[in-house]
């Protein structure tokens, strides 16, 4: 399944959840997701976000073992149906969204519970939710950067050929009339 379509997915069922035991498993989805994605990304992505990427992979295979949840013990994430990265920009959003859901759902189940190991489990949770965000929005912002200086050597390269570009308002038509095929065969050339 397409990444993007699969943080949708995994939005969704977060949404979706009633009470804690579906919270805690749709945070470590959400964590095995973020690892895969990450894993994804510093093999295949582009190559200023490999960095980022692969301490992604790293926080969200620490973070897994955090959550106590049947799903985890089992080893079945939904992660492993990634079977595509089209749009690095919109996963990458979208993994930041789902994210940061999850971090607020595992706030309302830190709050809401008396038991001390599901306390400390949501707070580890929470800080490898907020650690993934942190790379996520680093690799944003790298796209972003490299945005802008794509962009900026574009109009470089116009302000030094002209409004045009270097190929003028026709296109790549070079020197006078004379040198379109027609023309040649005016001015006597051989082609």
């Amino acid at each position: 399944m397409e990444a993007e379509r699969l943080v949708g997915v995994s939005r969704r069922a977060l949404a979706q959840s009633r009470g804690t035991p579906d919270i805690i498993a749709e945070a470590w989805q959400a964590q095995a997701l973020a690892q895969a994605i990450g894993s994804r990304l510093a093999a295949e992505g582009p190559k200023e976000l490999r960095g980022e990427a692969r301490g992604l992979s790293e926080i969200g295979g620490r973070s897994g073992g955090a959550l106590d949840h049947p799903a985890a013990r089992a080893g079945v994430a939904r992660a492993a149906q990634l079977s595509e990265l089209a749009e690095p920009r919109a996963t990458l959003t979208g993994l930041g969204t789902l994210l940061g859901e999850v971090g607020m759902a595992l706030v309302g189940v830190a709050c809401e519970t008396d038991e001390q190991g599901l306390y400390w489990q949501c707070m580890e949770a929470i800080d490898a939710a907020d650690e993934s965000m942190d790379r996520v929005h680093g690799m944003l912002r790298r796209l972003d950067e490299q945005d802008r200086e794509r962009q900026q050597d574009l109009e470089r390269g116009r302000g030094r050929d002209g409004p045009y570009g270097a190929h003028g308002p026709y296109g790549a038509i070079g020197g006078p009339a004379g040198t379109t095929a027609a023309g040649r065969s005016r001015a006597g050339l051989r082609e």
